[in-house]
Protein backbone atom coordinates (compact mmCIF):
# COMPACT_ATOMS: atom_id res chain seq x y z
CA UNK A 1 0.00 0.00 0.00
CA UNK A 2 1.46 3.15 -0.37
CA UNK A 3 0.12 6.92 0.60
CA UNK A 4 0.35 8.93 -2.41
CA UNK A 5 0.79 12.88 -1.35
CA UNK A 6 0.30 15.59 -4.28
CA UNK A 7 1.13 18.62 -3.36
CA UNK A 8 3.37 17.45 -0.56
CA UNK A 9 5.77 19.68 0.19
CA UNK A 10 3.32 22.02 1.20
CA UNK A 11 2.05 22.90 4.37
CA UNK A 12 -0.58 20.63 5.14
CA UNK A 13 1.11 17.37 3.15
CA UNK A 14 3.97 17.93 5.67
CA UNK A 15 2.09 17.88 8.56
CA UNK A 16 0.39 14.73 7.36
CA UNK A 17 3.45 12.74 6.12
CA UNK A 18 4.75 12.98 9.81
CA UNK A 19 1.66 12.29 11.02
CA UNK A 20 1.42 8.79 8.94
CA UNK A 21 5.10 8.00 9.86
CA UNK A 22 4.72 8.84 13.32
CA UNK A 23 1.32 6.33 12.84
CA UNK A 24 2.54 3.69 10.59
CA UNK A 25 6.37 3.86 10.61
CA UNK A 26 6.76 1.45 7.93
CA UNK A 27 4.49 3.32 5.47
CA UNK A 28 5.65 3.85 2.11
CA UNK A 29 4.60 7.60 1.53
CA UNK A 30 5.42 9.36 -1.62
CA UNK A 31 5.43 13.52 -2.15
CA UNK A 32 4.01 14.33 -5.93
CA UNK A 33 5.07 17.93 -6.00
CA UNK A 34 7.05 20.29 -8.41
CA UNK A 35 8.68 22.04 -5.37
CA UNK A 36 11.49 19.79 -3.66
CA UNK A 37 11.41 19.86 0.36
CA UNK A 38 13.12 22.66 1.54
CA UNK A 39 13.58 24.72 -1.26
CA UNK A 40 11.67 28.14 -2.94
CA UNK A 41 8.14 27.73 -4.81
CA UNK A 42 9.40 30.09 -8.19
CA UNK A 43 5.55 30.60 -8.48
CA UNK A 44 4.80 31.97 -5.44
CA UNK A 45 6.32 35.23 -4.11
CA UNK A 46 8.70 35.21 -1.00
CA UNK A 47 7.61 31.79 -0.97
CA UNK A 48 8.49 30.22 2.96
CA UNK A 49 8.54 26.33 2.64
CA UNK A 50 7.14 24.62 5.48
CA UNK A 51 10.23 22.12 5.56
CA UNK A 52 13.16 24.72 7.11
CA UNK A 53 16.64 24.03 6.41
CA UNK A 54 18.49 21.03 7.81
CA UNK A 55 15.33 19.47 8.57
CA UNK A 56 13.51 16.37 6.39
CA UNK A 57 10.77 15.61 5.05
CA UNK A 58 9.74 11.67 5.89
CA UNK A 59 8.47 11.12 2.39
CA UNK A 60 10.03 10.30 -0.84
CA UNK A 61 9.97 12.99 -3.11
CA UNK A 62 8.75 12.89 -6.89
CA UNK A 63 8.91 15.57 -9.27
CA UNK A 64 5.13 15.42 -10.46
CA UNK A 65 3.42 18.63 -12.42
CA UNK A 66 -0.25 17.62 -11.70
CA UNK A 67 -1.68 20.30 -14.83
CA UNK A 68 0.30 17.15 -16.43
CA UNK A 69 -1.22 13.62 -17.02
CA UNK A 70 0.58 11.52 -14.69
CA UNK A 71 3.10 9.14 -16.22
CA UNK A 72 5.61 6.59 -14.81
CA UNK A 73 6.36 6.79 -11.17
CA UNK A 74 9.25 5.21 -9.46
CA UNK A 75 6.61 2.53 -7.30
CA UNK A 76 3.74 0.55 -8.47
CA UNK A 77 0.29 2.12 -7.70
CA UNK A 78 -2.25 -0.48 -6.46
CA UNK A 79 -5.79 -0.93 -6.09
CA UNK A 80 -5.19 -0.38 -1.78
CA UNK A 81 -3.30 3.00 -2.29
CA UNK A 82 -4.71 6.10 -0.86
CA UNK A 83 -4.43 9.93 -2.73
CA UNK A 84 -4.24 12.84 -0.86
CA UNK A 85 -4.92 15.68 -3.27
CA UNK A 86 -3.92 18.85 -1.74
CA UNK A 87 -1.73 20.43 -4.87
CA UNK A 88 -3.47 23.75 -5.83
CA UNK A 89 -2.68 27.39 -6.39
CA UNK A 90 -4.11 29.08 -3.37
CA UNK A 91 -3.19 31.94 -1.98
CA UNK A 92 -5.12 35.03 -2.93
CA UNK A 93 -5.38 37.85 -4.39
CA UNK A 94 -1.67 36.64 -5.67
CA UNK A 95 -2.26 34.70 -8.73
CA UNK A 96 -4.05 35.71 -12.67
CA UNK A 97 -6.92 34.27 -12.78
CA UNK A 98 -5.81 31.50 -14.89
CA UNK A 99 -3.62 30.26 -12.75
CA UNK A 100 -5.88 28.67 -10.37
CA UNK A 101 -8.11 27.16 -13.07
CA UNK A 102 -5.29 25.74 -14.86
CA UNK A 103 -3.68 24.39 -11.83
CA UNK A 104 -6.80 23.20 -9.67
CA UNK A 105 -9.16 22.15 -12.58
CA UNK A 106 -6.75 20.17 -14.63
CA UNK A 107 -4.96 19.32 -11.58
CA UNK A 108 -8.04 17.60 -10.23
CA UNK A 109 -9.00 15.91 -13.76
CA UNK A 110 -5.15 14.48 -13.81
CA UNK A 111 -5.34 13.02 -10.69
CA UNK A 112 -8.76 11.31 -11.26
CA UNK A 113 -7.70 9.97 -14.00
CA UNK A 114 -4.63 8.62 -12.71
CA UNK A 115 -6.85 6.76 -9.45
CA UNK A 116 -8.83 5.94 -13.17
CA UNK A 117 -6.20 4.13 -14.43
CA UNK A 118 -4.36 1.89 -11.55
CA UNK A 119 -7.91 0.87 -9.88
CA UNK A 120 -7.21 3.61 -6.48
CA UNK A 121 -10.52 3.32 -4.75
CA UNK A 122 -9.35 6.18 -2.02
CA UNK A 123 -9.17 10.22 -2.28
CA UNK A 124 -8.90 12.63 0.41
CA UNK A 125 -9.52 16.14 -1.82
CA UNK A 126 -8.70 19.63 0.20
CA UNK A 127 -10.71 22.16 -1.13
CA UNK A 128 -11.45 25.17 0.75
CA UNK A 129 -14.31 27.35 2.10
CA UNK A 130 -13.86 29.78 -0.77
CA UNK A 131 -16.81 27.94 -2.72
CA UNK A 132 -18.75 29.68 -0.28
CA UNK A 133 -18.20 32.92 -1.39
CA UNK A 134 -17.87 35.91 1.16
CA UNK A 135 -20.78 36.92 3.28
CA UNK A 136 -21.64 37.00 6.63
CA UNK A 137 -24.03 34.17 6.71
CA UNK A 138 -22.99 30.95 8.42
CA UNK A 139 -22.39 28.19 6.02
CA UNK A 140 -23.02 24.75 6.71
CA UNK A 141 -21.89 21.52 4.41
CA UNK A 142 -25.50 21.87 2.63
CA UNK A 143 -25.27 25.85 1.92
CA UNK A 144 -25.67 26.51 -1.72
CA UNK A 145 -21.70 27.44 -2.88
CA UNK A 146 -21.75 30.91 -4.54
CA UNK A 147 -18.26 31.48 -4.97
CA UNK A 148 -17.25 34.83 -6.23
CA UNK A 149 -13.64 34.49 -6.83
CA UNK A 150 -11.15 32.82 -9.54
CA UNK A 151 -9.77 30.65 -6.70
CA UNK A 152 -13.43 29.78 -5.57
CA UNK A 153 -14.46 28.62 -8.77
CA UNK A 154 -11.89 26.43 -9.61
CA UNK A 155 -12.09 24.64 -6.15
CA UNK A 156 -15.53 23.71 -6.40
CA UNK A 157 -15.31 22.91 -10.08
CA UNK A 158 -12.36 20.41 -8.90
CA UNK A 159 -15.09 19.07 -5.71
CA UNK A 160 -17.27 18.05 -9.00
CA UNK A 161 -14.48 16.99 -10.82
CA UNK A 162 -14.25 14.01 -7.48
CA UNK A 163 -17.35 13.57 -6.89
CA UNK A 164 -17.72 12.41 -10.83
CA UNK A 165 -14.95 10.07 -10.11
CA UNK A 166 -16.61 8.62 -6.69
CA UNK A 167 -19.67 7.77 -8.62
CA UNK A 168 -18.14 6.32 -11.85
CA UNK A 169 -17.14 3.11 -9.99
CA UNK A 170 -17.95 0.68 -7.30
CA UNK A 171 -16.61 1.08 -3.90
CA UNK A 172 -14.60 4.37 -4.42
CA UNK A 173 -14.45 6.34 -1.22
CA UNK A 174 -13.96 9.95 -1.47
CA UNK A 175 -13.59 12.78 1.57
CA UNK A 176 -13.73 17.08 0.39
CA UNK A 177 -12.55 18.56 3.21
CA UNK A 178 -12.70 22.75 3.53
CA UNK A 179 -10.66 23.53 6.02
CA UNK A 180 -11.07 27.34 7.50
CA UNK A 181 -7.83 29.20 8.19
CA UNK A 182 -5.07 26.57 8.77
CA UNK A 183 -2.53 27.32 11.42
CA UNK A 184 0.60 25.92 12.99
CA UNK A 185 3.96 25.42 12.64
CA UNK A 186 5.40 26.45 8.94
CA UNK A 187 2.28 28.43 7.68
CA UNK A 188 4.03 30.90 7.33
CA UNK A 189 0.28 33.16 6.89
CA UNK A 190 -2.82 35.00 8.32
CA UNK A 191 -1.86 33.40 11.53
CA UNK A 192 1.60 33.87 11.62
CA UNK A 193 1.51 37.04 10.40
CA UNK A 194 -1.53 38.49 12.86
CA UNK A 195 0.58 37.15 15.80
CA UNK A 196 3.97 39.16 14.44
CA UNK A 197 2.24 42.14 13.78
CA UNK A 198 0.91 42.11 17.50
CA UNK A 199 4.11 41.29 18.80
CA UNK A 200 5.19 44.56 16.67
CA UNK A 201 2.85 46.23 17.10
CA UNK A 202 1.82 46.99 13.73
CA UNK A 203 -1.41 45.05 13.92
CA UNK A 204 -4.96 46.90 15.14
CA UNK A 205 -8.78 45.56 14.61
CA UNK A 206 -9.48 46.96 11.08
CA UNK A 207 -13.09 48.20 11.77
CA UNK A 208 -14.30 45.57 13.73
CA UNK A 209 -13.22 42.95 16.59
CA UNK A 210 -16.01 40.51 16.27
CA UNK A 211 -15.14 39.33 12.56
CA UNK A 212 -15.65 35.85 13.00
CA UNK A 213 -12.57 33.43 11.74
CA UNK A 214 -13.17 30.20 11.51
CA UNK A 215 -9.83 28.29 11.84
CA UNK A 216 -8.36 24.96 12.47
CA UNK A 217 -5.23 23.38 13.83
CA UNK A 218 -3.22 21.29 11.34
CA UNK A 219 -2.10 18.72 12.96
CA UNK A 220 -6.24 18.41 13.80
CA UNK A 221 -7.15 18.90 10.26
CA UNK A 222 -4.56 16.24 9.64
CA UNK A 223 -5.48 13.89 12.49
CA UNK A 224 -9.20 13.69 11.08
CA UNK A 225 -8.00 13.55 7.25
CA UNK A 226 -6.27 10.45 8.50
CA UNK A 227 -9.71 9.39 10.50
CA UNK A 228 -11.55 9.12 7.51
CA UNK A 229 -9.41 7.32 5.76
CA UNK A 230 -8.91 4.20 7.66
CA UNK A 231 -12.27 4.51 10.04
CA UNK A 232 -15.16 6.15 8.18
CA UNK A 233 -17.14 3.54 6.59
CA UNK A 234 -19.65 6.04 4.13
CA UNK A 235 -18.17 6.33 0.70
CA UNK A 236 -18.47 9.58 0.27
CA UNK A 237 -18.84 12.86 2.71
CA UNK A 238 -18.06 16.81 2.72
CA UNK A 239 -16.66 18.34 5.78
CA UNK A 240 -15.96 21.91 6.80
CA UNK A 241 -13.02 22.07 9.55
CA UNK A 242 -12.98 24.30 11.74
CA UNK A 243 -13.14 24.41 15.42
CA UNK A 244 -17.04 24.91 16.43
CA UNK A 245 -17.82 27.15 16.76
CA UNK A 246 -15.44 29.52 15.74
CA UNK A 247 -13.87 32.10 17.07
CA UNK A 248 -13.42 35.95 16.59
CA UNK A 249 -10.63 37.80 15.67
CA UNK A 250 -10.72 39.35 18.90
CA UNK A 251 -11.10 35.77 20.81
CA UNK A 252 -8.07 34.73 18.40
CA UNK A 253 -5.98 37.99 19.38
CA UNK A 254 -7.07 37.37 23.45
CA UNK A 255 -5.77 33.51 23.23
CA UNK A 256 -2.27 34.42 21.57
CA UNK A 257 -1.48 37.09 23.43
CA UNK A 258 -2.16 34.65 26.37
CA UNK A 259 -0.16 31.57 25.30
CA UNK A 260 2.68 33.84 23.98
CA UNK A 261 3.06 36.35 26.95
CA UNK A 262 2.10 39.12 24.92
CA UNK A 263 1.33 42.32 26.92
CA UNK A 264 0.81 44.55 23.92
CA UNK A 265 -2.13 46.73 23.37
CA UNK A 266 -3.94 45.91 19.98
CA UNK A 267 -5.91 49.57 18.96
CA UNK A 268 -9.14 49.29 17.05
CA UNK A 269 -9.15 51.71 13.87
CA UNK A 270 -12.41 53.04 12.37
CA UNK A 271 -12.90 52.36 8.56
CA UNK A 272 -12.88 56.13 8.24
CA UNK A 273 -9.27 55.83 8.90
CA UNK A 274 -8.14 52.59 7.69
CA UNK A 275 -9.28 52.44 4.21
CA UNK A 276 -7.83 55.46 3.33
CA UNK A 277 -4.34 54.71 4.59
CA UNK A 278 -4.67 51.37 3.00
CA UNK A 279 -5.14 53.17 -0.23
CA UNK A 280 -1.97 55.12 0.63
CA UNK A 281 0.01 51.74 1.37
CA UNK A 282 -1.22 50.83 -1.80
CA UNK A 283 0.26 53.27 -3.59
CA UNK A 284 3.68 53.17 -1.66
CA UNK A 285 3.72 49.26 -2.54
CA UNK A 286 2.14 47.60 0.13
CA UNK A 287 4.09 47.55 2.54
CA UNK A 288 3.67 44.39 5.21
CA UNK A 289 0.85 43.87 2.38
CA UNK A 290 -1.21 46.41 3.29
CA UNK A 291 -4.12 46.94 0.37
CA UNK A 292 -7.63 47.63 0.27
CA UNK A 293 -8.13 44.10 -1.06
CA UNK A 294 -6.52 42.33 2.12
CA UNK A 295 -8.22 45.13 4.74
CA UNK A 296 -11.63 44.21 3.33
CA UNK A 297 -10.83 40.49 3.56
CA UNK A 298 -10.21 41.07 7.32
CA UNK A 299 -13.60 42.57 7.81
CA UNK A 300 -15.02 39.51 6.58
CA UNK A 301 -16.45 36.80 8.47
CA UNK A 302 -15.53 33.26 7.58
CA UNK A 303 -18.98 32.09 9.62
CA UNK A 304 -18.14 28.62 8.72
CA UNK A 305 -20.08 25.77 10.91
CA UNK A 306 -18.31 23.08 11.87
CA UNK A 307 -20.86 20.98 13.95
CA UNK A 308 -20.76 18.20 11.34
CA UNK A 309 -16.72 17.31 12.23
CA UNK A 310 -17.45 18.07 15.95
CA UNK A 311 -20.53 15.03 15.67
CA UNK A 312 -18.68 13.36 13.14
CA UNK A 313 -17.47 10.86 15.65
CA UNK A 314 -14.10 12.17 15.25
CA UNK A 315 -12.34 13.25 18.70
CA UNK A 316 -10.43 15.95 19.20
CA UNK A 317 -7.32 16.01 20.22
CA UNK A 318 -6.77 19.61 21.09
CA UNK A 319 -9.02 22.23 21.54
CA UNK A 320 -8.29 25.87 20.48
CA UNK A 321 -5.87 27.37 23.15
CA UNK A 322 -4.32 23.99 23.88
CA UNK A 323 -3.72 24.32 19.62
CA UNK A 324 -2.06 27.93 20.22
CA UNK A 325 0.45 26.62 23.08
CA UNK A 326 1.41 23.59 21.15
CA UNK A 327 2.30 25.60 18.45
CA UNK A 328 3.72 27.74 20.37
CA UNK A 329 5.88 24.48 21.94
CA UNK A 330 6.68 23.25 18.53
CA UNK A 331 8.98 27.14 18.02
CA UNK A 332 10.75 26.28 21.61
CA UNK A 333 8.44 29.16 23.75
CA UNK A 334 10.12 31.70 21.77
CA UNK A 335 7.22 32.86 19.04
CA UNK A 336 4.83 31.57 16.49
CA UNK A 337 5.77 31.26 12.74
Amino acid sequence: MNYIITGGTGFIGTHLTNLIKEVHPDAKVWNLDIVTPGTPNPAVKNYKPAVKEGEALSSTFVHCDVRQPIGELPFTPTSEDVIFNFAAVHRTPGHPDHAYFETNIRGAENVCAFAEKYGIKNIVFTSSIAPYGAAEELKEETTLPTPNTPYGISKLVAEKIHQIWQKSGENRKLTIVRPGVVFGKGENGNFTRLYWGIRKHTFAYPGRKDTIKACVYVKELARFILWNVEERTSPFEVYNCTFEPAYTIEQIVQTMKKVTGLHQAVPYVPNAVIMPAAVGAQIMGSPMGICPARVKKLQISTNICGKKMKESGYRFKWTFEEAIEDWFEDNRKLYLQ
